[in-house]
């Protein structure tokens, strides 16, 4: 198997439905996924400056509805920390679990109250795949999406991360095998199950936003997929390998 992205695995695993985008920043996966065939993309993004991006990008098209909430366990508000270095807000590390508090004068923070509303309270009947990117709020997210998970059995594609939340590589797949969920990360040309996963080697990298320095290989892409659609998606594995 060649690299595996998010949306190789997505598109090759479509069914016509809803399909949600949780950290859905810019729109850089929210477009292509509402361009497959008979699909409707809830896209979650609950930082202002990227939602009014997102909105701009998603102008005139039907098949998107950007959502100005982030998603997580229970309605209310939270602080979403963006950490600022030198001067420079670095959107893509926004975080409602850590504050960016402890790293010195050359990391600042700034925090916005956000709302956030779980995805059981959207009472999907249709969701076919999630993609979550919450930068170690996968947990909360999935927890708030239970009852979803359970009726409507989505594929799902994670981005799980020590350095953002740690003991997420081991509590978000634990989660899942309650639900009757396969989670598994591609390297070296097959699936590995999650806990195939060497952290000392696989998840070394920098906590700190103002350095990207991080183990080779650096396993972060993570897929999963209810255990009783293994079959459909050993059957794919060759199509996801050509889109490579």
């Amino acid at each position: 198997m060649g690299a595996v992205d998010e949306l190789r695995f997505l598109t090759a695993l479509h069914r016509p439905g809803s399909l949600v985008d949780v950290g859905a920043h810019d729109g850089l996966l929210t477009l292509p996924l509402s361009r497959l065939p008979d699909a409707h993309v809830l896209a979650f993004e609950p930082l202002p400056a990227a939602f009014a991006r997102l909105s701009a990008a998603c102008a005139g098209l039907d098949s998107i509805r950007p959502i100005p909430q982030a998603l997580g366990d229970a309605p209310g508000h939270l602080a979403l920390s963006v950490p600022v270095v030198e001067g420079v807000r670095q959107e893509q590390w926004a975080s409602l679990v850590k504050t960016f508090a402890d790293f010195g004068q050359h990391v600042g923070a700034e925090q916005v109250q956000v709302p956030v509303v779980t995805l059981d309270s959207f009472g999907l009947r249709d969701l076919t795949a999630m993609k979550i990117d919450a930068e170690g709020a996968e947990y909360e997210v999935l927890r708030g999406a239970r009852d979803t998970l359970r009726r409507c059995r989505p594929v799902l594609t994670l981005e799980l991360e020590e350095r953002h939340r740690e003991g997420s590589t081991w509590a978000v797949p634990a989660f899942l095998d309650a639900l009757d969920y396969i989670t598994c990360f591609a390297l070296e040309g097959r699936w590995w199950p999650a806990a195939a996963l060497d952290r000392a080697t696989m998840q070394q990298a920098s906590r700190d936003p103002s350095d990207y320095a991080a183990s080779d290989p650096y396993v972060f892409n993570f897929f999963a997929w209810p255990r009783e659609q293994d079959a459909e998606v050993q059957h794919c594995l060759p199509e996801i390998q050509a889109r490579a």
